[in-house]
């Protein structure tokens, strides 16, 4: 158990190690700044908090958000209040917060698995009262934790776990964690914590429901199951009521807020039939695929191109797939349930209010490797009791040298490539300093609006915004007027906004390249009405990602 102990500390070292590393790089993006470093560093300055949609709990003279989107609760906000504080507004340590988050997940996940092969030593029997119940460390669960400390997924979402919402990885694995010891042990205590795992997990980022109902589903069963062999006994009333209190206590503030704004309820409302990037959630056939590339994309790890590169592990999906089924050959009744699970969230992710993003899965990759694990240790018979008696129903085979020494191959076949990938995306990372939306060129935009007066510049095209007056400190504040109507035209009333503004030979402009435009058509409106008022567009300044590819620009309007 020592040398366990000692292979867990240097998994997370590892982690720790891969995840610091030019921690400033790649740039800040949109949704880090947006969905957390904003209002936070606005609370620390003193200065008027934007809250989204306006909404809040008003204190004084101030609003205090309780949402940064519809769908994304604000305790990233809250969360990364003590780190800024203590070491002041910057991009590492705002990533400081999501790097801490990741580690959580890695312990969280190997518990989450040792748990379940503690359960299923037992034979799905709850643990007599006063009898003990510490769960050991598994090798299952260090297989897991290997992989994903390794993984250029792991470790490169986790360094921008705000962009992809890293939070919801951590409560959505304690609330399996929780819920597999509350089957196994009975604990009152284990229900009531995972419910309120449930609870953040869904305030955290409400796609969080795409492994809590098959979760939900899973555990449901087992213990009905359990129920009818007289295994078990029904959770008391306190117990379910502390559960239901536990549960709904972190939704409140996402209650409050569909209270005063309705926002939640009209974003999935809106939103059920075409999203509003114009996914087709009835097409279920046609998304499902793209959520299964994706699945397979996250496993090799070749969705990185904003690194400066691209390194894929081609092994990675036909490893796991190999090692899946050879565990579950071997050991059905541990393989399947994890993998019901994973293959539930998979289908609950062809719906979405937004667009089939690949950081959506996020959420599933770790879930995907803790599958993973299970199956190499069912291979080396763990749940077995490491030859104890195997859990009824399930046949016990003897230890098979072939099988044995290939899982061991698979297993540092994908660990050494995927470091070698990571290593190889630091290298990458180093020299481009990021691409696209994810570009240093932000610092030296938001330091020139700054150091220039430029406070009030008008933001043409999405993107802009969050990072420059997170990075500037508040000093810059860019007024958005592009619209958010629609990401492919403008709405009509785009230039009416935005002729006041042309009068004053002043004001600035800034627009990404016609490149790098994310909301098409804006910059044609601003130029055709610069003409159409007798006046000239000069643009003052250009900002170039390190290959010298054009990303940001400066324009005034002159007569």
């Amino acid at each position: 158990m020592k040398l366990r102990r000692l292979w867990l500390v240097a998994a997370l070292l590892l982690y720790l190690a891969l995840t610091c590393y030019q921690l400033g790089l790649p740039g800040l993006h949109y949704d880090e700044a947006r969905e957390a470093g904003v209002n936070a560093m606005e609370i620390l300055t003193g200065a008027p908090i934007s809250a989204f949609r306006g909404v809040g709990i008003t204190l004084g003279e101030r609003t205090f958000p309780l949402m940064v989107q519809d769908y994304i609760g604000a305790l990233n906000v809250y969360l990364a209040l003590p780190a800024l504080a203590v070491t002041g507004i910057g991009v590492p340590n705002l990533r400081s917060l999501p790097i801490l988050v990741g580690l959580l997940v890695l312990l969280c996940v190997e518990r989450s698995v040792s748990e379940w092969i503690a359960w299923r030593r037992t034979a799905a029997r709850p643990v007599e009262h006063g009898a003990p119940t510490a769960t050991p460390i598994s090798l299952s669960g260090l297989l897991a934790v290997s992989l994903l400390a390794a993984s250029p997924t792991f470790v490169f979402w986790s360094r921008q776990g705000i962009f992809v919402t890293n939070l919801t990885q951590l409560f959505v694995f304690l609330c399996i964690w929780q819920t597999v010891r509350w089957l196994r042990t009975g604990q009152p205590r284990a229900l009531i914590v995972a419910a309120l795992a449930a609870g953040l997990a869904l305030y955290a980022k409400l796609l969080a429901i795409w492994v809590l109902a098959p979760l939900a589903l899973l555990a449901g069963g087992a213990w009905l199951v359990m129920r009818r062999r007289g295994r078990v006994n029904g959770p008391t009333l306190p117990t379910l009521v502390g559960a239901a209190i536990a549960c709904l206590a972190p939704l409140l503030p996402l209650l409050i807020f569909n209270v005063q704004s309705g926002g939640t309820i009209a974003s999935i409302g809106g939103n059920l039939g075409r999203s509003y990037y114009g996914v087709d959630n009835l097409a279920i056939g046609v998304n499902l695929a793209t959520r299964l590339e994706q699945l397979v994309q996250v496993l090799r790890g070749d969705q990185f191109w904003y690194l400066g590169a691209v390194f894929a592990n081609q092994l990675a999906p036909w490893l796991a797939v190999s090692v899946v089924v050879i565990g579950a050959a071997r050991a059905p009744g541990t393989v399947a349930p994890p993998l019901f699970l994973l293959g539930g969230a998979v289908l609950a992710s062809v719906f979405t209010v937004s667009d089939l993003f690949v950081t959506h899965y996020a959420l599933l990759q770790p879930l995907a490797l803790a599958v993973t694990g299970v199956a190499m240790g069912a291979v080396f018979q763990e749940s077995t009791g490491e030859g104890g008696r195997a859990p009824r129903g399930q046949r016990t085979r003897p230890p098979t040298g072939v099988s044995h020494l290939l899982v061991s191959a698979f297993f540092l076949a994908w660990l050494t490539i995927d470091l070698t990938h990571t290593a190889a995306y630091h290298r990458a990372l180093a020299q481009s300093g990021g691409l696209g939306d994810h570009s240093d060129a932000s610092y030296h935009l938001a330091y020139y609006l700054r150091y220039n007066g430029m406070g009030a510049p008008l933001a043409l095209d999405w993107g802009l915004d969050a990072p420059v007056r997170y990075l500037s400190e508040g000093a810059v504040t860019p007024i958005e007027i592009f619209g958010y109507a629609s990401p492919e035209a403008p709405d009509a009333d785009f230039a009416a906004r935005l002729a006041p503004f042309l009068a004053n030979p002043d004001n600035v402009y800034v627009l990404h390249s016609p490149g790098a435009t994310v909301f098409q058509g804006r910059a044609a409106v601003f130029f055709a009405s610069v003409a159409a008022q007798h006046l000239t567009a000069v643009r003052e300044q250009v900002f170039t990602q390190r290959d010298g590819t054009p990303l940001y620009e400066i324009w005034k309007v002159q007569r």
